[in-house]
């Protein structure tokens, strides 16, 4: 019996990990598996839970109104610290680039235990962006001792930086086995605004609430979704707001009173996808979006200068614009005016797997202790 840790503390964790730790627990005879939340992201982290019907063996409960980088980083290592005493782990298994990933590796490798990384390989190559995530990963990777990696691109940038090809592992995305999973499940919008959407009109779900565009970015982003809400009355804008009062403070009252933007609570995950299956396209400057997308046919416009998800680029599903008000209202008209240049982004093949990476994760956590 190999005993596995999973631990994550945000919404977009505990998405990815959903299928790793089903797929864990279904071979009960191989693993004893252990979840372990540390709440940094109190509400939406529970929402995925529900949805994906796992229970925590651990909730830290961290997370504080107003915390700070510093908070989350201190109060996870010394929770982490008694739970890795008292379960002593043959493996610690963490996800991405939170700072919950960060003291869940630094603290496994302070009690020697080896640690395997869900998504590892990404890079920005530019440590500020996205901050603190760029940096979180690639600490996480120097901590870890298997590497499970999206694509071939981020087994090359490891193999760079001196890790043994044979702890790496090729599986893809595990977003896309948890959006096959979601989208199983028999569902209908619940969302009040949602439900009240004005049919034949074409959806623009937006997302927009990184630290790196607090501030000005953010303003040029809601200036340039006022104008494409005016000039496209055809056109329905979604933006699900963060409610970091950074990001509340600038949409609502650039965009609170044109009609056909809805601004709304963060959608739960179920709400999420299948708005997304209805939309046209998609502006964000999230991660996961950038793989979730593709596989619904849907074209992304990123709203960053760089991204650490280069594969959708080369693909041709996804494009990087930045955060300038003219380019992101010139490449927004361009996909809802030019029907060759929306097709050939939306039928693009998505690059993220397909569906089986948490199957191919769980059997090299096998032949990694079969073979220690």
């Amino acid at each position: 019996m190999i005993k596995v840790i999973a631990v994550f503390g945000t919404r977009p964790e505990a998405i990815k990990m959903a299928p790793v730790v089903h797929q864990l627990k279904s071979q009960k005879n191989k693993f004893k598996t252990i979840v372990c939340v540390t709440a940094q992201h109190r509400h939406m982290l529970d929402q995925v839970l529900k949805i994906f019907n796992i229970r925590s063996n651990y909730d830290m409960d961290i997370m504080r109104k107003a915390q700070t980088l510093y908070q989350i980083t201190t109060n996870g290592l010394l929770q982490l610290e008694a739970i890795y005493k008292k379960e002593k782990p043959d493996l610690v298994l963490v996800h991405g680039d939170t700072t919950t990933t960060l003291v869940a590796a630094l603290a496994a490798f302070y009690e020697k235990i080896p640690v395997g990384h869900v998504e590892a390989g990404l890079r920005s190559f530019d440590k500020f962006n996205p901050f603190p995530e760029e940096i979180n990963r690639r600490i996480a990777d120097v901590l870890s001792d298997l590497y499970f990696v999206p694509t071939a691109l981020g087994a090359r940038n490891l193999k760079r930086e001196g890790i043994n090809s044979r702890q790496l592992y090729v599986t893809g995305n595990t977003v896309i086995d948890a959006l096959h999973l979601a989208l199983k499940q028999p569902y209908r919008l619940r969302d009040k605004e949602l439900n009240r959407l004005a049919p034949g009109k074409r959806i623009i779900l937006v997302t927009a609430h990184r630290r790196e565009n607090w501030g000005q970015p953010l303003a040029n982003i809601c200036a340039a979704l006022k104008q494409v809400a005016q000039d496209y009355p055809d056109v329905q804008i979604i933006y699900p707001v963060h409610l970091n009062p950074q990001v509340k403070n600038i949409v609502y009252p650039a965009l609170g009173k044109i009609k056909n933007v809805i601004l709304c609570q963060p959608l739960d995950y179920l709400d999420f996808i299948h708005l997304m299956k209805k939309s046209y396209l998609v502006l964000t400057d999230s991660g996961g979006l950038q793989e979730e997308a593709p596989s619904l046919g849907k074209p992304v416009l990123v709203l960053r200068r760089v991204t650490e998800r280069p594969e959708g680029v080369k693909a041709g599903t996804v494009k990087v614009i930045g955060t300038d008000r003219k380019e992101i209202y010139r490449q927004t008209s361009r996909l809802l005016t030019d029907k060759k240049a929306y097709l050939k982004m939306a039928s693009a093949v998505n690059p993220y797997g397909d569906g089986q990476a948490s199957q191919r994760i769980a059997r090299a956590i096998g032949q990694y202790f079969r073979h220690k």
